[in-house]
């Protein structure tokens, strides 16, 4: 049974890359300081780099979070370990986020691993995230989300047994912030962002066996509302303040 399908008592709190208000945004620094905050698992973005490898970044180039400049599937392991992720952080692999979250010393930290071959689609990252997952024997802690409800259902004939979410925000073209491609493409959790997310909303999507998870939700107001509204999970920069409610 994957653990992000459990019953919980509470939303679940899910460090937005990590614990991304205090350390540098998804590294291994920033995912330890989620876990030591007391978060239920971490959320980060993966990619592939121009030898292959599964690397752990956002955005489209290192441009922003490194002290380097490319694109990140124009970039080499070897130019990519060079750089300076912040703080002396460099940009890490899925596998050492598994390697170093994903022991028996802490058997329920969960992963949410988002898609974000946006760019790139076609480069076999999703078949890449897969074969990184089952080598760790760590399905049963993982949830996929991607903003693409097409890799989605590709993550979904490709590992059945690990749940998918689909993600949406207010700015994306209607047919996708109305997630129009949900009823065929399976998936367990919508991901919307935190101003999306009604009451109504979470109950009706709970009547079709769908789990809301709400990013990036950060301030206490916000933090509030979503834990009334009844989520299942809430993503944030700060799993600390999270946890205060």
């Amino acid at each position: 049974m994957n653990l992000w399908l459990d019953s919980h008592a509470k939303p679940l709190v899910i460090g937005h890359r990590g614990a991304s208000a205090h350390a540098p945004e998804n590294t291994l620094a920033a995912f330890r300081l989620a876990r030591e905050q007391g978060a239920d698992g971490i959320e980060f973005d993966v990619k592939r780099c121009a030898t292959g490898e599964v690397v752990i970044m956002h955005d489209v180039s290192v441009n922003r979070t490194t002290n380097g400049r490319g694109n990140v599937h124009e970039l080499s392991l070897a130019e990519l370990r060079r750089l300076d992720a912040g703080k002396g952080e460099r940009v890490p692999l899925l596998d050492e986020v598994f390697e170093e979250l994903g022991g028996c010393e802490h058997p329920t930290f969960l992963f949410n691993v988002e898609v974000t071959n946006y760019q790139t689609r076609g480069d076999g990252l999703e078949t890449a995230v897969i074969e990184v997952v089952r080598r760790h024997k760590i399905a049963h802690r993982v949830l996929f989300s991607s903003f693409n409800p097409l890799s989605v259902h590709r993550l979904s004939r490709l590992a059945p047994e690990i749940p998918r979410a689909i993600l949406y925000a207010p700015d994306m073209p209607r047919y996708l912030r109305e997630v129009w491609l949900g009823p065929v493409v399976a998936h367990e959790f919508r991901h919307p962002h935190f101003s999306m997310v009604t009451a109504e909303m979470v109950e009706a999507l709970r009547n079709r066996f769908l789990r809301v998870n709400a990013w990036t939700v950060n301030e206490p107001d916000d933090i509030r509302r979503m834990v009334a509204c009844g989520v299942a999970g809430i993503i944030g920069d700060s799993p600390r303040r999270i946890l205060d409610f």
